[in-house]
Formats: C-alpha cells, sequence, structure tokens
C-alpha cells in the first residue's frame, strides 16, 4: 500500500506545474455508514452486523501548483460504530464512536474548465473522542462491549467525484469516499480474544469551496 501512495504521488507531482498557485478553503458536510470488521466474528444465533448510519462535517484547504494534482488537508468530525441485529434472538444493539479525523490527500482532478472529476487518495489519522451505547445487547459473544482499547486510529481514506467551479461562484463538489482503518480498536495480542478489529466507513459528502488565490 505504502508503495502504491509513493507511485502515484510520484507520477503526479511530475506533471506540468501551474503559472501562478492556487488556493481554496471551504467546507464539507454529509451522512456515513459504517461497520467494524471482527475477527473472530461477533457470533450469535443471527450473527448480523449492520451498518448504521451516521453524519461527518468538517474544513477542508486545498494547495495546488500543478495542473492535474493539489493536496488537500481536511479537519473533521465523524459518526463511525456498529450494529448488531437479530430479531429471532431478540437483542438490537449500536455503538457509535465519534471521531476527531485528519485525512492528508493527493487531489487528483481531470476534465473541462467548469465542470471536472477528481480522486483523492492519502492517509488519515483520527482520534476517538466519545463512545455511545444503545440498545439491547446479545448474550452469545460480550467481548465487544468492552470499552475500546485504542482511541488513535489509522488508515487510508480514497474518494471519487465531481464538481462544477466558477471563479466568481465557488466550488460545488459531490464525492463517495471510503475510509479503511489500519488500526484495531481492541489490543490483538495472542492473549486477547480479538485478532483485528478493523473500522470501515463509507460516507457521500457534498462540499462548497472558494478560491482565495
Amino acid at each position: 500500500m505504502s508503495a502504491v501512495l509513493l507511485l502515484t504521488a510520484v507520477q503526479t507531482f511530475a506533471q506540468p506545474r501551474l503559472k501562478q498557485s492556487e488556493m481554496f478553503v471551504g467546507a464539507y458536510g454529509g451522512v456515513t455508514a459504517s461497520n467494524v470488521f471482527f475477527s473472530p466474528k461477533v457470533s450469535g444465533t443471527g450473527d448480523v452486523l449492520k451498518w448504521p448510519l451516521g453524519w461527518n462535517a468538517g474544513a477542508i484547504f486545498r494547495y495546488g501548483a500543478h495542473k492535474v494534482c493539489s493536496i488537500q488537508v481536511e479537519a473533521g468530525y465523524a459518526q463511525r460504530g456498529w450494529r448488531e441485529y437479530s430479531e429471532s434472538d431478540g437483542y438490537d444493539y449500536t455503538r457509535k464512536l465519534h471521531y476527531i479525523q485528519v485525512p492528508l490527500l493527493a487531489h487528483i482532478h481531470f476534465g473541462g474548465k467548469h465542470m471536472q472529476g477528481f480522486v483523492n487518495l492519502g492517509p488519515q489519522i483520527a482520534y476517538c473522542l466519545a463512545s455511545q451505547e444503545s440498545g439491547t445487547k446479545q448474550t452469545a459473544s460480550t467481548y465487544q462491549y468492552r470499552a475500546i482499547d485504542h482511541m488513535f486510529d489509522w488508515g487510508v481514506a480514497g474518494g471519487l467525484g465531481v464538481y462544477g467551479m466558477h471563479r466568481r461562484v465557488g466550488v460545488f463538489q459531490l464525492e463517495a469516499r471510503v475510509n479503511y482503518s489500519f488500526g484495531s480498536l481492541y489490543n490483538n495480542s495472542r492473549a486477547e480474544h480479538f485478532a483485528s478489529s478493523n473500522m470501515f466507513t463509507v460516507s457521500l459528502n457534498f462540499a462548497y469551496l472558494w478560491q482565495i488565490k
């Protein structure tokens, strides 16, 4: 994964430079759906992990000195978590995790003057501020109901989207993004129950940016 990101960055930043660098600032917001890949899987007769919905929002700063690539930094809030549900066993449990997240992304864009497509790709760090529980817990598996061991999270983010832009009006942007956490929520030593507990989040976001340079 590191080699792929490095190769992408090298190839991208070898592109022709702009006569004058560009800077954009803006804000984003949208809906999230998340889950946790537990290994071993959370047991139970129903054995169903659903994708609870949440929301995310934050600020964007984008700097570009090349014709097809920019650097984009974000700082925002995101709701993540998971849901366990079984109608036959009578449990419906949701864990909501509240994160502050900071992605550092290569923003690669293509298309015409006023309408362009883009790809975002890069690393992301996050910190869990709080955890909330609701609903009825199952009894077949209870390891996942402990307090989270690792509040700090790190991973990779990638997105695909489209935007329309006009210098006097600004940039209106729509993006679908995925975030995969390399860090585990719980300790994963041999003495622990879970070998891994990685978060996976998808989001659909709308953003508005204004060119300041």
